[in-house]
């Protein structure tokens, strides 16, 4: 005869006892904080920061040096706040750097037509919503591969902006040439335009991750698809959002790089995409999904282009950065790993 639960110590399913939760501690802010794997990359950047800065103090700490950093690496930063999102739901996007290079051609077609800047503007922004409801669309409803879909997208968006391009460099912006060249090349208290825009976009879809219904769906997709079916989530409605969210901000980053350079070519953002990801993963964010946010994609996007510009300033072949960026990749997933056990 089977021994009773009472005899075995050992609670019936569904049975719960103060002993078994009494151990259970919400952790304080300064636990999430030390928790984070973003504040630990803000050390470490901070740490570079201050050892360059000792080494190099006519050349790292310098304003100029300091806006050519910021400016560089908010670029990348703005694609990444997109792309999270999408990782977040435990998707990725390999598109990125193309739709770069198309919606930059596109504003270069319209302007050298001799439509205004917020013309430019206007296609470069569809360009982008278009490709990145197309991605979401396959993925969400056609149920494809998001590496797949993509990869293909990747092809596509560097193909399409070649043939519109005619595979030669814009550059003859016409009237509105000179306004769309201060949207991208311009400052504001010191601080590029480009800068200002990656932290307004860091600040906004922060809140909206963390304070909005949306945001939760977000989450809870990357936590558990199915269960977030099972209890009501949109789950495919959001999906497709992510994926018009992350087309959005590699449109934002497009128009500013052509304004800021003042030229088109299709070439434009090739091999961004991996500099993007790295960004997010460095940040926080978890390949399989569930965890990230926009803070961490601009710390770790800001990490990457003072280790870049560390190495220049050391005098080290330019060809080994994507070694220590790799290097920075691998040490960040292991971390996740390791925190991801310690909850466990």
């Amino acid at each position: 005869m089977p021994e009773s639960p009472a005899e075995t110590g050992r609670p019936e399913i569904g049975d719960v006892r103060i002993q078994d939760v009494v151990g259970i501690k919400e952790m304080t802010p300064a636990q999430r904080l030390l928790a984070s794997q973003a504040f630990w990359v803000t050390v470490a950047l901070l740490l570079i920061t201050a050892l360059m800065s000792y080494l190099q103090p006519d050349a790292f700490a310098t304003y100029e040096n300091f806006y050519n950093i910021s400016r560089n690496f908010a670029f990348i930063g703005i694609m990444a706040v997109g792309m999270v999102t999408v990782i977040i739901t435990g998707g990725i996007d390999l598109s990125v750097g193309s739709l770069m290079g198309l919606v930059g051609v596109c504003c270069g077609v319209v302007l050298e037509a001799g439509y205004p800047w917020y013309a430019a503007v206007a296609a470069g922004l569809a360009a982008g919503l278009a490709a990145g409801a197309v991605n979401g669309w396959l993925i969400a409803y056609v149920k494809l591969s998001p590496f797949v879909v993509t990869l293909g997208m990747l092809s596509f968006a560097r193909s399409l902006a070649v043939v519109l391009s005619g595979n030669r460099m814009i550059y003859n912006f016409g009237p509105g040439g000179p306004a769309f060249k201060w949207i991208g090349g311009g400052a504001f208290l010191g601080l590029s335009h480009v800068l200002w825009a990656l932290i307004i976009l860091v600040i906004v879809v922060g809140i909206v991750l963390k304070f909005t219904t949306w945001g939760r769906h977000v989450y809870a997709i990357g936590g558990n698809e199915q269960a977030a079916r099972l209890t009501g989530v949109p789950v495919d409605r959001i999906k497709l959002e992510t994926y018009m969210v992350s087309g959005f901000t590699a449109a934002v980053a497009s128009i500013l790089t052509v304004g800021w350079q003042g030229s088109a070519i299709n070439a434009l953002g090739t091999g961004y995409e991996l500099r993007v990801i790295a960004s997010t993963v460095i940040g926080g964010a978890n390949l399989i999904g569930g965890e990230g946010g926009t803070y961490g994609a601009f710390v770790g996007a800001a990490l990457l282009e003072v280790i870049r510009n560390s190495l220049l300033m050391q005098g080290i072949d330019s060809n080994w950065q994507g070694a220590f960026v790799g290097v920075f990749i691998v040490l960040a997933v292991l971390l996740e790993k390791i925190r991801g056990q310690r909850r466990a």
